[in-house]
């Protein structure tokens, strides 16, 4: 499965951006989807994710509240709505597939990332 992130950008604190994920298989709706991010020099963190429907979400502690998740049911497109950024937010932002159907945190496949940067 191929996926294809999108909507990083250069953004200001304070300011809200979405990134989209769109799976190039349309079987991948029955599998849990989830956002990581990654800065240098640093391991790639769990940030959400989405089970198969759409109904149940997890976050990350850094970002709940101001990040929701979420899919169309049936679909295999993923999105991440992120309000209030800051700062500490700038990473490189992936996508990723599990092989459940609901999230186990083992991603069988990675999209290419996309950068969200945010200036104090």
């Amino acid at each position: 499965v191929q996926l294809q992130a999108s909507g990083g950008g250069l953004v200001q604190a304070g300011a809200s951006l979405k990134l989209s994920c769109a799976a190039s298989r349309r079987t991948a709706s029955n599998n849990a989807m989830g956002w990581y991010r990654q800065t240098p020099g640093k391991e790639r963190e769990f940030v959400a994710a989405v089970d198969w429907s759409g109904g149940t979400t997890s976050y990350a502690d850094a970002v709940k509240g101001r990040f929701t998740i979420s899919r169309d049911k049936g679909q295999s497109t993923v999105y991440l709505q992120m309000n209030s950024l800051k700062p500490e937010d700038t990473a490189v932002y992936y996508c990723a597939i599990d092989r459940r159907a609901v999230w186990s945190n083992s991603p069988q496949s990675w999209g290419q990332g996309t950068q969200v940067t945010v200036s104090s």
